[in-house]
């Protein structure tokens, strides 16, 4: 079992994460949505498309753009669709 947590919360947990590129992916059902606000910050990757960005509210406190996912990927990472990953400080074990 995945967990990723921030500000002592379990913000995802999953026994389903795939890893890609050192990053955990967590399946959509697996993170706690009511964790998440949407942020207007989008990346590109080469080979996995655009990524749209969430920030973690937890207690109060922001951690922006501190989530990501990938709603439309290009073939090669259709699998991750949607999954979410986490950084900025957010600890994954």
């Amino acid at each position: 079992m995945v967990q990723a947590t921030w500000n002592g919360v379990v913000v995802a947990e999953s026994d389903a994460a795939v890893v890609v590129e050192g990053n955990h992916y967590f399946p959509p059902a697996a993170v706690r949505r009511e964790f998440l606000r949407p942020s207007g910050t989008n990346t590109t990757c080469p080979w996995k498309g655009e990524a749209s960005y969430h920030s973690l509210v937890v207690d109060g406190r922001e951690n922006p753009d501190a989530a990501w996912y990938y709603p439309d990927p290009k073939p090669e990472a259709a699998h991750i669709k949607d999954h979410v990953a986490f950084w900025k400080g957010v600890e994954v074990r």
